[in-house]
């Protein structure tokens, strides 16, 4: 069991939980992950590393299924039945020039440990984050302490930009970037990607297919980069986003999606007083 030892709601479905982790956190990197169960009837879900300490690991949690509202109805003291990691190959952290980082969603907690060890390196850091509105942009200060410079768009129209590509396309005409991370939503990493290509500027993107067992044993993570087959757990999760085939990752992704709205409209049928016992936590 796993201890809960943070909880903090950062946006309407997006939950930062701190877990106590110490023999994780002790070999965890910038682009890992861990597997985690809420319970023992719970699916197994990769969550991307945020922070890491001594004692404990920090993921950002959106709430999208049953097993990720699971984690989020989670509170202080609580404990998780597993939790397996540091999963995944780390990313490649050196002195390169100038790089651009662009998150969206729950990726501007991994992509912060990404930019944070990208500075120690000597790198020069611009940051980019998307988000749906201002109340989804979180850990703006702890951005801004490791980047050069950062640009803050939201969906809705309340930051100068809509999204990410417009700024960054500007950047990129404007000036060398000697690479691109992109991570988040995959619908993001897909249009950064495509921004990226015709100026030929590495783009390094995070992906998260559906996972089992995190290990290449089930093959339930594969995907298409370059015309062969890799797997999201141990090939990745950091692909080259230029020979990632978008189309047949996005369908993949899809393949439960009508099973996993049932799922969840099922478990709130069954467990709505704890929808009301959050709502109350919240006020």
């Amino acid at each position: 069991m796993y201890e809960v030892l943070e909880r903090e709601t950062l946006a309407p479905g997006l939950v930062l939980l701190r877990i106590r982790a110490p023999q994780v956190a002790l070999k965890a990197k910038p682009g890992q992950f861990i597997i985690v169960r809420a319970d023992e009837f719970a699916e197994r879900i990769p969550l991307s590393l945020a922070d890491w300490d001594e004692e404990s690991v920090t993921v950002i949690v959106q709430d999208v299924g049953v097993s990720t509202r699971k984690l989020c109805a989670l509170t202080r003291g609580d404990l998780i039945f597993n939790l397996a990691g540091p999963l995944g190959a780390s990313s490649r952290i050196e002195k390169c020039g100038t790089v651009a980082v662009v998150s969206g969603c729950f990726g501007s907690g991994p992509g912060y440990a990404l930019a944070k060890a990208l500075k120690e390196a000597g790198s020069r850091v611009i940051y980019i984050v998307e988000a749906r509105n201002r109340d989804w942009a979180f850990w703006l200060d702890r951005i801004e302490g490791v980047s050069d410079r950062l640009t803050v768009t939201c969906n809705d129209g309340s930051a100068e930009a809509h999204n990410a590509t417009g700024p960054l396309q500007q950047i990129l005409r404007s000036e060398r970037i000697d690479r691109v991370y992109a991570i988040g939503c995959t619908f993001m990493m897909m249009e950064i990607s495509k921004a990226t290509e015709p100026f030929g500027i590495p783009t390094r993107v995070s992906l998260m297919p559906l996972m089992v067992d995190g290990t290449g044993m089930c093959g339930a993570c594969r995907c298409s980069v370059g015309g062969e087959v890799k797997f999201g757990c141990v090939d990745g999760p950091e692909f080259d986003g230029h020979k990632v085939d978008w189309s047949l990752l996005i369908e993949r992704m899809r393949s439960y999606l009508e099973d996993e709205m049932m799922a969840l409209d099922l478990w709130e049928r069954e467990n709505w007083h704890r929808a009301l016992e959050r709502k109350k936590a919240l006020h």
